[in-house]
């Protein structure tokens, strides 16, 4: 028996309902947000069970009457959101409730984005102030509800959806996609296999430490990443070993929101490589992230030295980058996560294809510098062949 993390309320950078059980306030969180009708997005694996079950009856026995949508692929395609908002209109829906992963948050938030929307989804790409094409009123409030400790999406104000069509990941952006309320509730996070919280609390490291490195002045974003690199630290491993420890499971869900809001500082060269990785082959986001990611801190030594050197001594290392980028690599063999990205599946043959998406990424200009494509290929190659140089 552990003990049970904290009982809290947030207001940053949302409002967050954080403790065991707070599931139960899903209806006072959906009333304050003007939610009756809520329409519940989630992934097709979380439909049929009992926490959704649960989620339901709340909303139900409280007068509200909620739908269900769950066609969703763990990385979210144009076609998911289209019917997402057919169903949200068939339903008279006025407001979203997005629970699992980030696939159903990222999926759940822009449904709730584009329902209001006449211009193509595509239109809203995070690129300059592209956000002010939108109808800021027309979109419709969400309460998010993770699963999962990885991709901070429920404090996020972006989705990431793939155009299949191009085969590229697009980040659809805008200020009022953020969930107005947070339900964070450890307890639902307890049945999450080892490799799965493997995988999505290397996420949530990638964001607190990509945040960190990225060359942009934010102070407040880099004491939360910090700290949430700390959190991921101490509790993944356990979280790993014991996916029943309240504790551990609610420190990773606080690291992961974390994340997730100091990367409004920026992000870099892991995500730049992992979005077309996922967009070609289908791989889960996290565990690319945490294979391409040693490989990213070598390539950028020299820009973030200093940066990982403090890092290092805040976590309680020797307070250099390589005591840092010994840790990460010990991290990855404890959580049985590959080594090269030829496990999953990459082919050398699509190298030039990869580099070149990852160049054009967003995500590349807060690399610390951005890099080309020519450097891209580089990567790529040493992460298919296990080179660390």
């Amino acid at each position: 028996m552990t003990e049970k993390p904290p009982t809290a309320n947030w207001n940053y950078p949302t409002s967050v309902r954080f403790g065991v059980g707070r599931l139960a306030e899903l209806p006072t969180a959906c009333a304050t947000t003007g939610i009756a009708r809520p329409l519940l997005v989630t992934d097709p694996g979380l439909a049929a069970s009992s926490m959704v079950k649960r989620a339901l009856d709340f909303m139900s026995q409280a007068g509200m009457k909620p739908g269900l949508f769950s066609a969703l692929k763990p990385n979210p395609v144009a076609r998911n959101v289209e019917d997402g908002i057919a169903a949200l209109r068939a339903g008279s829906h006025d407001g979203v409730v997005a629970m699992g992963g980030g696939s159903a948050l990222d999926t759940g938030k822009v449904i709730a984005f584009q329902a209001g929307q006449t211009r193509p989804l595509w239109d809203f790409e995070d690129i300059g102030d592209w956000w002010t094409r939108a109808n800021a009123d027309a979109i419709k409030p969400v309460v998010a509800i993770p699963t999962t400790a990885g991709t901070g999406s429920e404090v996020g104000r972006a989705g990431v959806i793939i155009n299949e069509a191009e085969h590229r990941k697009y980040i659809i952006f805008h200020p009022r996609m953020m969930p107005r309320v947070v339900i964070s509730d450890p307890e639902l996070t307890q049945g999450l296999p080892p490799h799965l919280t493997a995988a999505t609390g290397m996420d949530a490291l990638a964001h607190n430490l990509e945040a960190y490195c990225a060359p942009f002045y934010h102070p407040l974003a880099d004491g939360i990443a910090l700290e949430g690199m700390r959190l991921v630290k101490e509790w993944l491993p356990v979280a790993f070993r014991d996916g029943g420890n309240l504790s551990a499971r609610g420190h990773m869900l606080a690291a992961a929101s974390m994340g997730a809001t100091a990367f409004q500082k920026g992000l870099g060269a892991i995500h730049a490589m992992s979005h077309p990785v996922g967009s070609i082959y289908d791989t889960h986001h996290g565990l690319t992230n945490a294979v391409v990611m040693p490989y990213v801190l070598v390539k950028n030594r020299r820009a973030i030295e200093e940066k990982m050197n403090r890092v290092a001594r805040y976590l309680g290392f020797t307070g250099t980058f390589d005591s840092m980028l010994a840790w990460v690599l010990d991290l990855r063999r404890e959580l049985r996560i590959p080594h090269t990205l030829a496990e999953l599946g990459v082919s050398e043959a699509r190298v030039p294809e990869l580099a070149k998406m990852a160049a054009e990424d967003p995500n590349n200009g807060g690399n610390p510098p951005p890099l080309s494509a020519a450097e891209y290929e580089a990567l790529f190659a040493n992460a298919i062949k296990g080179r660390l140089e």
